[in-house]
């Protein structure tokens, strides 16, 4: 039987800093929008800002969905699953904002954070106000051991920084990241440092 929780305590914060990866779901307004689910990753990508507050750092992608949903509509849910260890799923909901580069604290909040990829991929920190804590069982969650990161994100940025510099990043991000699928702005029109 699932639990609501007041706030992240120290139990949630740990197990939470343990995760290999975790998944983001937002949905634009339009009941025609496509909902959008993504994983995140690695362990320490969802840094514990407060009992009612966590944040990662986004990096440059296929798409910019969660970030489109966000500047609309702000809805967000992330969710935790234990694939090793006891039976748990905690989902996160709550209202989410994009700090992006170009905002003074932008640095501050991406300061150590774990990420995929090299400084150079971020493109925002999503901060998230959790307003609703809950676990559930987990017992539809199949047992699998964690075998490693993958490096090709990684590689594919640096690559595209030996053979182009930043400027090759920004050009990626213009022709990919500027609106979601469904046409809404997504990094156009956000300032960037």
């Amino acid at each position: 039987m699932g639990q609501i929780y007041d706030e992240i305590d120290e139990r949630w914060r740990s197990w939470i800093a343990e995760q290999p990866i975790f998944f983001v779901a937002t949905a634009p307004i339009s009941e025609d929008g496509l909902v959008n689910l993504s994983p995140k990753g690695p362990a320490g990508g969802l840094r514990v800002l407060g009992p009612r507050q966590v944040a990662y750092l986004d990096v440059g992608g296929s798409g910019v969905e969660t970030i489109a949903h966000l500047r609309e509509n702000g809805r967000i849910v992330v969710m935790l699953c234990a694939f090793e260890g006891p039976p748990r799923i905690l989902r996160l909901h709550g209202r989410g904002r994009v700090v992006s580069e170009g905002d003074p604290r932008f640095e501050e909040l991406s300061a150590g954070m774990s990420s995929i990829g090299p400084p150079e991929a971020s493109r925002s920190v999503i901060v998230v106000d959790v307003e609703r804590i809950a676990d559930s069982c987990g017992y539809g969650v199949p047992l699998m051991s964690f075998e490693g990161d993958r490096d090709h994100y990684e590689l594919f940025v640096s690559k595209k920084l030996r053979t182009g510099g930043p400027e090759a990043l920004e050009r990626r991000r213009a022709e990919n990241n500027a609106r979601s699928l469904d046409g809404l702005p997504g990094l156009e029109g956000l300032s960037r440092g």
